[in-house]
């Protein structure tokens, strides 16, 4: 593109910043684009106008990087390098960079389509990208930075999280009791992690397993769970003026049946840990390395919450990272209840990841949450983990039948739940029954 269609480009992209998430048509945006194009130069020809507007939608050097779903960070350093994070092989250097600071002005000015007052603050800015994606731009005196959270179109499922050992059928089969609670009583659950542990992806794995008739609150710094499979969903984003606190107060007059929290980091683990104690169903991810890593930061600033409520939450999920060369998988590496307080929060483990042999021992029955389910019930403790093996069983069916996305898997869980025993037929399981029928 020659200089001066450069030139008229910058100035219809420095006009139009914000325009883009007020329109969300496309042929409406190009008119738009058209428009303030001939106002700027009304002897542009239609083919250099197409140029400019085929410019304008081209993301270079990230077009292809967003569409990877392997990739989970890409950072742009300024005119100097551009690197990925890759699920698979770690920290990469990529052979591309901005070639100067104007084509780096130019490639932030495309970005600014997309923002919103919210997000501009001066210097910093956190944009939402048409894919879900986010940038985060830092501008200096030497030009600008920018890091961009990469979205998944096709998250990960928990057949995935099986067949990437990550976890096993029999965790998958706990998680999904966990999440459900034989509907009298689903688990308020901790999942922990260092950074880039996999948190978020255990998370929204757990998605699967969630009754169609829940109303659900989520609130996170960054959009980034897929609540499209739940008809009665609130996804709630934080925001300069709307803190996660904030969020976090006002979703208990949202009447939720479960609160699900991004990331807790400050003050709003007490207001989470407060609905839970309330009887609100409440799951988030924390940073920690361990259950007792978790169960202390939470004790202490800036979480602050009590010692004696912390029981209240049933069950903690730690995922951890391991490199190997480039390689990077994540695995679950700890599953814990909590069963009372002594001189401190009790801790019953019931899965440990060995690091020296790299393996992880079976895991073992629930107690606690078993028992609780056990007497609201009414049914014997062995039925609770009878019903747990039917899930398990029913996991590794629909992954050798292929069936591995999370919206068949949530497909079929839902027909499970309204139909047990027709369910089984369907999937071709006809050597077990359902334990428990709610």
């Amino acid at each position: 593109m020659d200089k001066h269609l450069v030139l008229i480009e910058g100035e219809i992209l420095q006009q139009m910043a914000g325009k883009f998430t007020e329109i969300a048509d496309i042929e409406r945006r190009v008119d738009m684009l058209t428009s303030v194009a001939k106002k700027i130069d009304p002897k542009l020809e239609q083919r250099e106008i197409n140029e400019i507007i085929d410019d304008i939608n081209n993301l270079d050097p990230i077009t292809q990087l967003l569409l990877d779903d392997e990739i989970e960070d890409i950072m742009i350093n300024n005119t100097e390098k551009v690197f990925t994070f890759n699920a698979k092989k770690g920290l990469m250097r990529i052979d591309y960079r901005m070639e100067n600071r104007d084509m780096l002005k130019l490639f932030v000015a495309k970005l600014k389509l997309y923002m919103t007052n919210q997000e501009y603050k001066g210097n910093i800015m956190d944009i939402h990208l048409p894919n879900g994606s986010r940038a985060n731009i830092v501008s200096s005196p030497v030009g600008q930075d920018i890091t961009i959270r990469n979205m998944k179109r096709t998250p990960l499922s928990i057949l995935d999280l099986v067949n990437n050992q990550t976890l096993d059928y029999d965790i998958a089969a706990r998680m999904w009791l966990y999440v459900d609670g034989l509907r009298v009583r689903p688990a308020n659950i901790l999942v922990g992690g260092v950074p880039a542990a996999g948190k978020t992806t255990l998370l929204n794995a757990m998605f699967s397993f969630f009754r169609p008739d829940l109303r659900i609150v989520t609130i996170e710094e960054t959009y980034e769970l897929d609540t499209s499979m739940q008809e009665n969903c609130v996804a709630l984003e934080t925001n300069e003026e709307l803190p996660m606190q904030a969020l976090v107060k006002n979703a208990l007059r949202m009447r939720p049946d479960l609160i699900i929290i991004g990331e807790v980091r400050g003050a709003e683990a007490n207001d989470m840990i407060s609905a839970m104690n309330i009887g609100k169903i409440s799951m988030c991810t924390i940073h920690g390395s361990s259950s007792r890593d978790l169960i202390n930061r939470l004790q202490h600033t800036p979480m602050d919450v009590p010692m004696d409520i912390i029981p209240v939450v049933d069950a903690i999920l730690i995922t951890t990272p391991f490199y190997n060369g480039s390689t990077v998988t994540r695995k679950v590496t700890q599953i814990s209840e909590i069963s009372g307080i002594e001189t401190q929060v009790l801790l019953s483990d019931l899965y440990k990841y060995d690091y020296k042999t790299k393996k992880g021992s079976p895991i073992l029955p629930s107690v606690t949450y078993r028992d609780m389910l056990s007497s609201l019930i009414g049914v014997p403790a062995t039925s609770i983990l009878a019903e747990e093996r039917v899930r398990s069983i029913i996991l590794e069916r629909l992954n050798q039948m292929g069936k591995r996305d999370i919206r068949s898997i949530s497909d079929v869980v839902k027909d499970y739940y309204d139909d047990p025993d027709g369910a089984l037929k369907r999937l071709g399981i006809t050597d077990i029954k359902p334990a428990i029928t709610v």
